[in-house]
């Protein structure tokens, strides 16, 4: 094992963590309204510290990395979504960058199959999806999405396309966040029936190579049966002419 597959293998669970507590840190002041500054500034500090660990995470992984530039290459996303809230340090860009790397480090993981990955990004992102749309349509004037509830449906409604519009956002950073639950509620769904066309394309397969064996097994025995018929009548002609 390399080096770097050895880091990435030790710190997978570390850093799933991390994310978990980010996430908590994440929710916590936007579910209580009423929260403090102390409180605010201490979940604050948490997505710094996480968005951090995984910033280290992705040098590491550079330096035992044995050709930079193909990882650089190869790990583009994972780069900018270490630099992008260094950019503009809001909340939702460290969110947008947390939860891109935490799916990048799960798929690096092979223990973790593709179900499992799709159930745990459709949750990711109902759950982010609504408090971030929360955070910026509950102030707003003309917004009528004020609760957590009002939130987690229109995260329903969106990601899955159907949009009764009865709650929608009035916001320009609101309705990026429907676009981008709407694309990923679209490219998940891909996903998806890709996989489930693919399981009934390797049953048919597998389903076809049995069927060619079991043709090919009564064939030959077909020719042994052939075959032993025709010694069968080769003896039976020889034992007149032996008498």
């Amino acid at each position: 094992m390399s080096p770097q597959a050895g880091w990435e293998r030790h710190t997978q669970r570390p850093l799933l963590a991390l994310a978990v507590a980010f996430a908590v840190a994440y929710a916590v002041p936007i579910v209580d309204a009423s929260a403090g500054p102390s409180v605010t500034a201490a979940c604050t500090a948490v997505e710094w510290v996480v968005w951090g660990a995984f910033a280290v995470d992705y040098l590491v992984r550079l330096a035992l990395a044995p050709q930079r530039r193909e990882f650089v290459r190869r790990h583009w996303l994972d780069l900018c979504a270490v630099v992008l809230p260094v950019l503009q340090p809001l909340r939702l860009l460290r969110l947008v960058s947390t939860l891109l790397l935490v799916g990048r480090r799960a798929r690096m993981a092979p223990q973790i199959r593709l179900t499992t990955y799709v159930v745990g990004a459709v949750i990711g992102l109902l759950m982010f999806g609504s408090l971030a749309v929360l955070s910026v349509e509950r102030e707003s004037p003309h917004g009528n999405i004020r609760t957590l509830g009002d939130a987690v449906w229109w995260s329903f409604t969106t990601m899955t396309t159907v949009g009764y519009g009865d709650h929608a956002p009035t916001t320009g950073l609101g309705r990026i966040i429907a676009v981008g639950l709407m694309l990923s509620g679209i490219a998940l769904l891909g996903v998806v029936t890709a996989n489930i066309a693919a399981w009934f394309i390797s049953r048919f397969e597998k389903d076809d190579v049995e069927e060619r064996r079991q043709t090919e097994a009564i064939a030959a025995l077909t020719e042994e049966v052939r075959l032993l018929r025709a010694e069968v009548s080769r003896l039976t002609a020889e034992r007149p002419e032996r008498r």
